[in-house]
């Protein structure tokens, strides 16, 4: 009976581990085509490009309810699709993208180097305030901050609390936070992102550096 059972745990950890390492491809994949998407696609035909990578990010995270890691790409994924399509309907994405982030975040808040609390600060401070929408700069700095408690020496976290102080009007921080996020360590598997993400430091880092 005991070797009976030590079998069905072994094979249920078997499964349990084969369906992580599905999942973390298929997270893989949606890197890939988000990195795709946004960095090297015309703009012309970047719309239908997220359309379609929306529809896999949501399948993926409704076939997996209790992992963090899908949830948090589908919120960056329509976070994103927000920022392409523009219009009413982009407020209605980054609210779901909040609820997406939100429930990642009971699951395992510090899931993907602390990416929920990176993705929420922006939304916050990228989205319009009240009554258009749900902007707040207060819960933005505070989010953002958890983020770079996670992880300090993170391209986004630096970035986007670089950013988000570009946008409050301090220059010197925002300079110091961009340079910071200008030197960060590749992400192993992501050079296309990067590489994206590196240029649009730069073009902050020269607004930033006009206003001081």
């Amino acid at each position: 009976m005991k070797i009976r059972t030590l079998g069905v745990l072994f094979t249920l950890l078997f499964v349990s581990t084969l369906s992580l390492a599905d999942i973390n491809d298929d997270i893989v994949k949606i890197q890939h085509q988000w990195a795709k998407a946004n960095y090297a696609t015309p703009e012309s035909e970047q719309e239908k490009a997220f359309e379609k990578l929306v529809a896999e990010a949501r399948k993926l995270a409704e076939l997996n309810p209790g992992s963090a890691e899908p949830k948090v790409w589908l919120a960056i994924v329509l976070s994103t699709d927000a920022g392409v399509t523009g219009g009413f309907g982009a407020l209605g994405k980054v609210k779901e993208a909040r609820r997406q982030l939100e429930a990642a975040e009971k699951i395992d808040p510090d899931v993907l180097h602390g990416s929920i609390y990176t993705s929420l600060g922006s939304l916050y401070y990228q989205v319009p305030g009240w009554p258009i929408g749900f902007g707040d700069e207060e819960k933005a700095e505070e989010y953002l901050k958890k983020a770079l408690a996670i992880n300090p020496d993170g391209i986004d976290p630096n970035y986007f609390y670089g950013d988000f102080q570009l946008e409050e009007g301090n220059y010197q921080k925002a300079v110091r936070y961009l340079e910071k996020a200008a030197v960060a360590p590749p992400r192993p598997g992501r050079p296309l992102a990067d590489k994206g993400r590196q240029a649009e430091i730069q073009e902050k880092l020269l607004q930033a550096r006009k206003k001081l």
